[in-house]
C-alpha cells in the first residue's frame, strides 16, 4: 500500500471511531434527558399528591406516566412475585410484589410491598411468603411504570416451590406483564404498579426513589463526556500522526 493509500485508510478508520464514540455520547445524553424528564414528572406528582383512583393504573395511554393514587381493594391469594437482583444500601435482595384487585373493578395491579435481603443460603425470604392482609384494605402510593428490565435475557419468571411441589413464590428477573399474568393465572395485569407510600404500616423496607438500581442522569452525562472525549482524542491522534507522516 502506498503512503497515500495508508493515509486514507487510517483517516477512514479514525473517522469511523470518532463517529462511533460520538454516537455513544449522544445516546448517553439522550438517556440522561429521558431520565431527567421522568424524575421531573414524578417529583411534580409527589409534591402535589392529588390522588387518582387505583383504576388509573389500567390506562395504556398513561403506561409511562406517574400518578398519586388511593383506593381500596383486596390482595389476591396468588403467590408473591419477587423481583431479583434489587440492591439497597449495598445489599442484594428482592422487591416483593403482590397482585391486588381494586374494589372499583378492572384489571388487578401489582403492589410493591418493599425490599427484603437475600439470606446467605439464598432461601426465599420468609417474610415475603407470609399471607397478605385479609379482607378489604385501603392503599395509597405512586402509580409508576414497572422497573426497567435492562437486557431481557432468559425467562422472565420462574416458580419456586416447597418440598411438596406447591408454588410458594414467582422469582422474576423482570416484570413482564404477559408472563406474570400467565404465572398468576389472571387474564391481564395493569400496565403500572403501585409503589406504596412508605408511611403505610404494611410491607417491608421501601422508598419512592425511582432510579435505585439504574444510572441517574448525572452518570449518563458523565459517560457522555467520556465518549465525546474519546472522539476528540481520536481526532487529535489522527491529526498528529498525519502531520508526522507528511513531514517525513
Amino acid at each position: 500500500m502506498t503512503r497515500r493509500g495508508a493515509l486514507i485508510a487510517g483517516w477512514l478508520f479514525a473517522l469511523a471511531l470518532c463517529a462511533g464514540f460520538a454516537s455513544l455520547g449522544a445516546w448517553q445524553l439522550s438517556r440522561a434527558d429521558e431520565k431527567q424528564l421522568m424524575l421531573d414528572r414524578a417529583d411534580a406528582v409527589l409534591s402535589r399528591r392529588k390522588p387518582q383512583g387505583l383504576t388509573a393504573a389500567q390506562s395504556s395511554e398513561r403506561a409511562g406516566d406517574y400518578d398519586w393514587a388511593r383506593g381500596s381493594g383486596r390482595f389476591m391469594a396468588q403467590s408473591p412475585v419477587l423481583l431479583d437482583n434489587q440492591q439497597r444500601n449495598g445489599r442484594v435482595g428482592v422487591r416483593v410484589y403482590r397482585a391486588f384487585q381494586p374494589d372499583a373493578g378492572g384489571e388487578p395491579l401489582l403492589v410493591d410491598l418493599g425490599w427484603l435481603p437475600w439470606p446467605g443460603d439464598r432461601r426465599l425470604p420468609a417474610a415475603a411468603l407470609a399471607p397478605p392482609a385479609p379482607g378489604s384494605v385501603e392503599l395509597h402510593g405512586l402509580l409508576a411504570p414497572p422497573p426497567s428490565p435492562g437486557l431481557a435475557l432468559g425467562e422472565a419468571v420462574a416458580a419456586r416451590a416447597d418440598a411438596g411441589g406447591a408454588t410458594t413464590a414467582w422469582l422474576a428477573t423482570r416484570l413482564d406483564r404477559d408472563a406474570l399474568a400467565r404465572a398468576l393465572g389472571v387474564p391481564a395485569l395493569a400496565p403500572r404498579v403501585l409503589r406504596l407510600d412508605p408511611a403505610l404500616r404494611i410491607g417491608f423496607e421501601r422508598d419512592l426513589v425511582l432510579l435505585a438500581n439504574t444510572l441517574p442522569p448525572t452518570k449518563h452525562r458523565g459517560y457522555a463526556v467520556q465518549w465525546f472525549g474519546l472522539a476528540l482524542a481520536t481526532l487529535i491522534t489522527a491529526l498528529v500522526l498525519t502531520f508526522r507522516s507528511l513531514r517525513r
